[in-house]
């Protein structure tokens, strides 16, 4: 066989391509790698609930015929994230917070920006290139942010203090790898962080595989993304800087009236997309999941990418080994294939051995 045969993007390739996405979960959560391996393995194990797409065979449904169809990302995004935010917030009743209403509507004055002005543009660069780099986010970006403004800050003393500087260079960094973490999303099929997983859910519900097939199938498609995305930034800084003032009031708002509110839209958003209540009460078993996984320090975000990545290593393995004829050595005869199982090696021990280190 011809090594540049095997220079082509078909099933084995996306296979190599997942499972270098699941090895990202070592460092994407805030957990140690370890769990966060466990909560992406836990998310693949939720993907194969369903009807086996190559027997026809249920899996998992325990006799719900609900469940044939699989588990919906959006009561599993739904009950992970706001619904085990509201039971963790429910711990916390007998704390009592300060609210300053003044300070929380306070806007900077044209002074601060003159001070800050080089400061977010050298962290909106660094963290536009950290947010392109799969798994890292923005919490690197912010504190690559944040040091690199002390670093070439006349009055490095005051950080730590209060110096908006150090603000501004922290939060430039994380708003700008927000934008930068869409490139493995689009382009991979990876995603870069919390919000591009969730936006990677919205797309597939819609019909929508980001990946290398996307940019050859569907180009027009992705005009149509960064365009909104140029037009949502600017009517954000436009809708931002004139209605910060208002917004900031929402922290105003007491508990009692915010989280009914909030269990509301969440119960029928879930209803709505399918008018299942089997999905409702998906949404609540995964808040109460959600809720012993903060507690025992595991990230909530691999589960999602496992959810995502699950039935994308699952079709392509099988396939694969059709077209292999079972061999799975064949495999490594495929060089895109093999560059990512190589750097999925490197992406599975890097962050372990750091943390030994450490």
């Amino acid at each position: 066989m011809d090594f540049c045969e095997g220079c082509v993007f078909g099933q084995p390739e996306y296979f190599a391509l997942a499972i270098f996405g699941l090895t990202m979960l070592a460092s994407i959560g805030d957990g140690s790698p370890i769990k966060n391996l466990i909560a992406g393995a836990f998310g693949i194990l939720i993907s194969t609930i369903g009807k086996d797409f190559m027997t026809s065979i249920d899996r998992f449904t325990f006799g719900i015929n609900e469940l044939s169809e699989g588990i919906g990302f959006i009561p599993v995004v739904v009950g992970l994230f706001a619904i085990s935010e509201m039971l963790t917030q429910s711990t916390l009743l007998d704390q009592v917070f300060k609210r300053v209403s003044l300070k929380a509507i306070k806007l900077r004055s044209i002074d601060d920006y003159k001070k800050t002005w080089k400061t977010i543009l050298r962290s909106s660069g660094m963290g536009s290139f950290i947010g392109v780099l799969p798994a890292e986010g923005g919490t690197v970006a912010s504190l690559l942010g944040y040091a690199e403004a002390k670093r070439w800050s006349k009055k490095p003393e005051e950080f730590g203090k209060g110096s908006i500087e150090g603000i501004a260079g922290a939060e430039a960094a994380n708003n700008a790898a927000t934008g930068g973490a869409m490139v493995p999303t689009l382009a991979l099929g990876i995603p870069g962080s919390a919000t591009t997983a969730v936006i990677l859910t919205g797309l597939i519900i819609h019909g929508v595989r980001p990946g290398p097939d996307l940019f050859r199938e569907q180009p027009e498609f992705l005009y149509v993304i960064f365009v909104s995305m140029l037009i949502a930034n600017i009517m954000f800084f436009v809708f931002g800087f004139f209605g910060a003032k208002i917004f900031a009031r929402i922290t105003l708002v007491s508990n009692k009236l915010l989280w009914p509110m909030i269990f509301a839209v969440s119960v029928c958003g879930t209803y709505s997309l399918n008018q299942s209540l089997i999905d409702v009460w998906l949404m609540l078993l995964f808040g109460v999941l959600g809720f012993f996984m903060r507690r025992y320090g595991f990230s909530l975000v691999p589960v999602i990418i496992g959810l995502i990545l699950g039935e994308l290593v699952e079709g392509t393995l099988r396939q694969s080994l059709v077209i292999f004829e079972g061999n799975w050595l064949m495999f490594f005869t495929r060089p895109i294939a093999l560059t990512f199982f190589i750097l999925s090696f490197i992406s599975l021990i890097f962050p372990l051995i750091k943390r030994k280190k450490n």
